[in-house]
């Protein structure tokens, strides 16, 4: 009986220190998730309890100078998943994957991720997200999202640039402006049960997203559209590497066109157009293929360097008649070549000198033996210090990213010879903005002005924001040298090198370039053509840059640059309602080549096809596409009532 007691005792006794060290194991574990674990529970808590939705706002648009919408952003929708709140994760997966026409697999994946939230799916049209919506899985919700969308596809794509997935400015001045174009997001913060339904008594803050500014650039998409259209011309034409066109406001310093092949479809940025080049990119490395992306995006016009050729002569010719160390009447004498420190430097026609000429003549005849003495007789420090005045020597601080910086050769050791060259244009490298800007100002009473690429920002609610003025820099020469500088253009397209620029009742006024391009340090076989013009030169309103890249074939800015530039003038000056005064035989001419284009917006493709063919009219589909299907055009370029040559291309926008 005292063994069973004692049995008893010792049962209990060891039941009682089981007891206690269960309950300090207990006041451990309790102790742990109070005090170690306490924050990072109540974060689950809260997250588990509430639903903070991003409320993203709505990036701002883009358009031309004329309200033409280049960029905007639609509406499209996000599914998100609260792993935590899906109970059969297999079944959850298959719905999702069959309505999201995406891996079962990877869903799953997503689905079983320790997050409070991950996102499932992004950029849904409104039918696919009401069918997720309808689904019946738990713990799924869907937001709004703003989507870039460019409406004429690759249409000034190097300008525009693109954004990223996240919609933030990724090239162009997509990047540039990407502060006031983002807008600022809101939050929808409410107290939600354990399925992420609100609560009816739960608590709820609500801070509205602010939509991001508009910008309205200084560019006009028709012009752009010219512009485009000539250099697809000229390279088909060429074969060259790249061609590229630049047009501006003299008086304003405004960027109207700025367009270079190739292009690329900012709506997919990130893959090549065209399929030999697609498979060409494909075979490249992860590192090749992110060089050759951004030599894609970059804009040539504002971010690569070229040398500029007899173009730069104009700014030679310039800097002497404003010192008066040369005039209109001087007569100047080609022998073919000129002697500098003991160095033969030949003209381009050494072969057949010029002979004797005057100033007029000598920048018509492109003559370097003459660009040698003038060079000579200015001197290296005024040379450098008007090529600072024409703004050679720095950025131009145009309002587009990665601008680059010019190149001369350095004063201290440029001597005779490197004046000599860079007074007729070898030994300078600019950027295309750089030398249409200085040559701008020779149409603009002397006047140099500030280039730029937006005109104004407005608010979402249309209040502008900020404005663009109009800013002259300096005055580089006077009005008297300015007017004689036109009066030498004139001549260099009536008369000179530059004739293929001429356009029928307008005044043109230019200068052709040919530079052979440096290769590893040294001149090569390949070259820079070029045409630099204004017009009408009573009274300059548009200024053109035509620049064509390693031509094939015909390389003088003569006969591959001056054609195309051409073909901008002469739509431009009709565009702009300058008044053509014709003479009766281009009146003859003209007449018997046009056609009128009709209208053909908001047509059937197949109808507007008809009224296109009894016009003897061409047409192209843009963006382009395989189908036959019937679509709605939705704009056309050239637009209605303009007049083209007979047999030209119209361009037919669809959605």
């Amino acid at each position: 009986m005292a063994s069973a007691s004692l049995k008893s005792k010792k049962r209990v006794i060891v039941a009682f220190v089981i007891f206690c060290i269960l309950l300090l194991v207990v006041c451990i574990k309790v102790g742990y998730i109070q005090i170690v674990q306490s924050q990072t529970l109540t974060k689950k808590a809260i997250a588990q309890q509430t639903e903070d939705e991003v409320i993203e706002a709505k990036r701002g648009d883009i358009t031309d100078r004329n309200g033409k919408k280049l960029a905007s952003s639609t509406i499209r929708y996000t599914v998100w998943a609260r792993p935590g709140d899906i109970k059969d994760v297999d079944s959850a997966s298959k719905k999702l994957a069959k309505i999201l026409d995406m891996d079962e697999a990877e869903v799953k994946k997503l689905l079983s991720q320790d997050k409070s939230l991950v996102k499932v799916a992004k950029y849904l049209e409104y039918s696919t997200a009401q069918k997720v919506k309808n689904s019946g899985v738990a713990g799924i919700s869907i937001t709004e999202q703003s989507k870039r969308y460019y409406m004429l596809g690759n249409f000034a794509s190097q300008l525009l640039g693109s954004v990223t997935d996240d919609n933030n400015g990724l090239t162009g001045l997509e990047e540039e402006y990407n502060n006031y174009l983002k807008g600022i997001s809101g939050r929808w913060v409410q107290d939600t049960d354990a399925s992420g339904n609100p609560l009816s008594y739960g608590s709820e803050t609500y801070h509205k997203a602010q939509d991001g500014d508009t910008l309205v650039l200084t560019l006009d998409e028709v012009i752009q559209h010219y512009a485009e259209d000539a250099i697809r011309s000229v390279y088909k034409k060429t074969e060259a590497k790249r061609v590229m066109c630049l047009v501006m406001d003299p008086e304003t310093g405004d960027v109207l066109a700025a367009a270079s092949t190739p292009s690329f479809n900012p709506n997919d940025p990130r893959v090549p157009a065209g399929s030999a080049e697609l498979k060409a990119f494909n075979k490249l490395s992860s590192s090749k293929q992110m060089d050759y992306l951004n030599e894609m995006w970059r804009c040539p016009l504002f971010n690569d360097l070229y040398e500029p050729g007899s173009t730069a002569k104009l700014m030679t010719t310039a800097i002497a008649l404003e010192e008066n160390l040369t005039s209109m009447s001087e007569k100047f004498y080609c022998k073919g070549y000129i002697y500098v420190a003991g160095v033969k430097l030949k003209c381009w026609s050494w072969r057949n000198p010029h002979g004797e000429e005057n100033l007029e003549e000598a920048v018509g005849n492109s003559c370097n033996p003459v660009f040698v003495t003038l060079g000579e007789r200015i001197g290296l420090d005024k040379f450098y210090k008007y090529m600072e005045l024409f703004g050679i020597t720095q950025k131009t601080n145009i309002d587009y990213p990665g601008e680059a910086s010019p190149i001369l050769q350095d004063k201290d050791t440029a001597g005779p010879v490197g004046l000599a060259t860079m007074a007729y244009g070898q030994g300078i490298a600019v950027t295309p903005v750089q030398l249409l800007s200085a040559v701008c100002a020779l149409g603009n009473d002397g006047k140099l002005m500030q280039p730029k690429l937006v005109k104004e920002i407005k608010s979402a609610d249309g209040k502008v924001v900020k404005k663009s003025a109009d800013t002259e820099v300096r005055q580089v020469v006077s009005k008297a040298t300015a007017k004689k500088m036109c009066t030498i253009m004139e001549y260099v397209v009536d008369k000179g090198g530059g004739e293929e620029a001429q356009v029928a009742g307008y005044r043109v006024g230019g200068k052709t370039g040919t530079a052979n391009k440096v290769v590893n340090g040294k001149y090569s076989d390949s070259v820079c053509a070029s045409f630099v013009g204004l017009a009408p030169m009573d009274d300059p309103k548009v200024a053109v840059l035509f620049i064509v890249d390693s031509p094939k074939g015909e390389i003088y800015g003569s006969t591959v640059a001056a054609p195309g530039a051409k073909k901008v003038l002469k739509k431009t000056l009709r565009y702009m309602g300058i008044k053509a005064d014709y003479t009766s035989s281009e009146k003859k001419k003209i007449n018997a080549e046009k056609t009128i284009v009709p209208d053909v917006t908001g047509d059937k493709r197949s109808e507007a096809i008809k009224k296109l063919k009894s016009c003897s009219l061409k047409y192209k589909i843009s963006p382009a596409t395989d189908s036959t299907k019937d679509f709605k055009v939705t704009d056309q370029y050239p637009k209605a009532g303009d007049e083209i040559e007979s047999g030209g291309t119209v361009y037919l926008y669809r959605e």
